[in-house]
C-alpha cells in the first residue's frame, strides 16, 4: 500500500479517535455528576448524556451539506474545532445545562465526522485497499475509546473535580488534529464535481496514480449530469442503497453498542464488581475491541463485508443472551465481564469494522454526502434515544430484559445479511453506483 495513501488516511481516520473518546470519555465522570448536581435518572440522561447525543443526530443530519459544500477537507478542519471548543467548555462548567451545551458542540463534530472522514478516505482509496483504509477510521474509532477508558481510570480519585480532567485532556489530541488535517488534499472526486480539473489530476497524481483522470472524470461528469436533474437519495432510483444504509445503521444500534459503552462502569458495577475493578474491566472491554477491530480490518478487504456481518451476528447473539441471562439468574462476578468481552469482540469484528465503510460505498459520487448523513443520521437517532433511555430501563425492568431485546433484534440483522445486504469489496465506487442503483 502507498505510505501517502496510508498517512493520508490515518489522519482523516484520526476524526475517528475524537469520536470514540468523546463518546466514551463520559462514561467514567457520568456517575458523579449525577451525584453533584442532584439530577434525576430522566434529566441526567437527557441533558447530561442525551445533550451530547443529540448534537451528533444534528451533526449527521447537517453534515452532508458542508461536505457536499465547502469539500471533505475544510468540513473535517471544522470538525476538530468543534472537538476543542467542546473538550474545553465541558471541563469549565458549573452547571448541568452549560456542560450539556457544551458537550452537544462535540456531540456536532461526532456526528459530522461520520459523514466526512469515510467520505473522503473512500474517495481518496484503491478500490482494492478501500475497505481497510476507510476501516482506519473505526480503528482509531477503537483506540480512542480505549484510551478514553484508560484516561478515566487513571485519572479517578484526583479529588472532587477529577471529572474536569477526564472531559477536559480530549483538547490536546483535538487540536493536534486540526494541525494535521491542514496537510492533506482535497478529495479528487470532490474537486472534479466542482470543476476544478487541474487540481483534482494533480491530487489523483499524487494519491492513486493506477486510476486515470479521464475515466474518473466521465464518472463524475455523469454523476454531475444526473445531479442537474435534482435528484435526491429519496427517489426510486436509489431507493435500494437508502435501505441498506438505514438497515446496517438500524441494527448498528439495536445491538445496544452505544448504551453499553457510556454506561459500562455502571453497568459492571450492577453485576456486582466494584468501582474500582469497574473500571479496570472497561479498560480491557477497550483492548478486546481494539484488537478484533484490527482483525476486522485485517479480514474486510479479504473475506468481504458480508461474511465479517456474518461473524459478527452470530457473536451478538451467543454472547446478548448469556448477558441477558447472567442477570436474570443472578450469576455474579466475572462472568458479566466476559459475556460483554465476547458482545465487543463481535461488534469490532462484524458492524464495527463494517458499517462506516459500507455507508461510504453504497451511494453515487454527488450523493455520498447525502447518503453518509442519512445513514449517519438514522444511526445517531437511535445512539441518542437508546443510551438516553438506558438509566430509566435499567431502573423499570432491570438489565436482563433490556439485553434480551438487544439479542432478538441480532436474530433480525442476521437475517438482513442473509438475504438483502450485497457484497461490496474490491468494486469501483462508480461500478458499484451502477450495480445498486436503478433498476436491479
Amino acid at each position: 500500500m502507498d505510505s501517502k495513501i496510508l498517512r493520508i488516511s490515518l489522519i482523516a481516520a484520526l476524526a475517528g479517535f475524537l469520536f470514540g473518546f468523546d463518546t466514551v470519555v463520559i462514561s467514567g465522570a457520568e456517575k458523579k455528576l449525577q451525584i453533584l448536581w442532584e439530577s434525576s435518572d430522566a434529566f441526567h440522561g437527557t441533558v447530561v448524556i442525551g445533550m451530547a447525543l443529540f448534537g451528533t443526530v444534528v451533526g449527521a443530519i447537517l453534515g452532508g451539506f458542508p461536505t457536499n459544500k465547502i469539500g471533505r477537507k475544510n468540513t473535517l478542519i471544522w470538525i476538530g474545532i468543534l472537538y476543542s471548543v467542546s473538550a474545553i467548555g465541558s471541563a469549565f462548567a458549573n452547571d448541568p445545562v452549560t456542560f450539556g451545551i457544551f458537550r452537544f458542540i462535540g456531540g456536532l463534530g461526532v456526528g459530522a465526522s461520520t459523514v466526512a472522514a469515510p467520505a473522503y478516505i473512500s474517495e481518496i482509496a484503491p478500490a482494492r485497499h478501500r475497505g481497510r483504509l476507510v476501516g482506519f477510521y473505526q480503528f482509531m474509532l477503537v483506540f480512542g475509546i480505549l484510551v478514553a477508558f484508560l484516561s478515566n481510570y487513571l485519572l479517578s480519585g484526583m479529588g472532587e473535580n477529577d471529572w474536569r480532567w477526564m472531559v477536559g485532556v480530549e483538547a490536546f489530541p483535538a487540536i493536534i488534529y486540526t494541525l494535521f488535517v491542514l496537510t492533506v488534499p482535497k478529495s479528487p472526486r470532490w474537486l472534479l464535481t466542482k470543476s476544478r480539473r487541474e487540481e483534482a489530476e494533480k491530487v489523483l497524481a499524487s494519491v492513486n496514480p493506477d486510476l486515470s483522470i479521464a475515466d474518473l472524470e466521465a464518472d463524475v461528469n455523469a454523476d454531475k449530469s444526473a445531479e442537474t436533474q435534482n435528484e435526491t437519495i429519496f427517489i426510486k432510483k436509489y431507493r435500494f442503497p437508502l435501505v441498506l444504509a438505514f438497515l446496517i445503521s438500524f441494527f448498528n444500534q439495536f445491538s445496544g453498542i452505544n448504551a453499553f459503552l457510556y454506561y459500562a462502569p455502571r453497568i459492571f458495577e450492577a453485576a456486582g464488581l466494584g468501582e474500582s475493578t469497574a473500571l479496570l474491566s472497561s479498560i480491557g472491554i477497550g483492548v478486546t475491541n481494539l484488537l478484533f477491530t484490527l482483525l476486522g480490518i485485517f479480514l474486510i478487504d479479504r473475506l468481504g463485508r458480508r461474511q465479517l456481518m456474518y461473524f459478527g451476528s452470530v457473536g451478538y447473539i451467543v454472547s446478548l443472551s448469556l448477558v441477558s441471562a447472567a442477570f436474570i439468574f443472578g450469576w455474579e462476578g466475572m462472568a458479566v465481564p466476559l459475556f460483554l468481552f465476547l458482545f465487543i469482540a463481535s461488534h469490532a469484528i462484524g458492524q464495527g469494522a463494517v458499517i462506516w465503510v459500507f455507508i461510504s460505498e453504497v451511494f453515487p459520487n454527488h450523493l455520498r454526502g447525502s447518503g453518509q448523513a442519512f445513514g449517519s443520521s438514522v444511526h445517531w437517532v437511535l445512539a441518542w434515544l437508546i443510551p438516553s433511555s438506558v438509566p430509566v430501563l435499567f431502573s423499570w425492568v432491570g438489565p436482563g430484559p433490556v439485553f434480551g431485546f438487544f439479542a432478538f433484534m441480532m436474530v433480525l440483522q442476521l437475517l438482513f445479511v442473509r438475504f438483502m445486504m450485497p457484497e461490496t469489496k474490491g468494486i469501483s465506487l462508480e461500478e458499484l453506483s451502477k450495480k445498486l442503483s436503478g433498476n436491479r
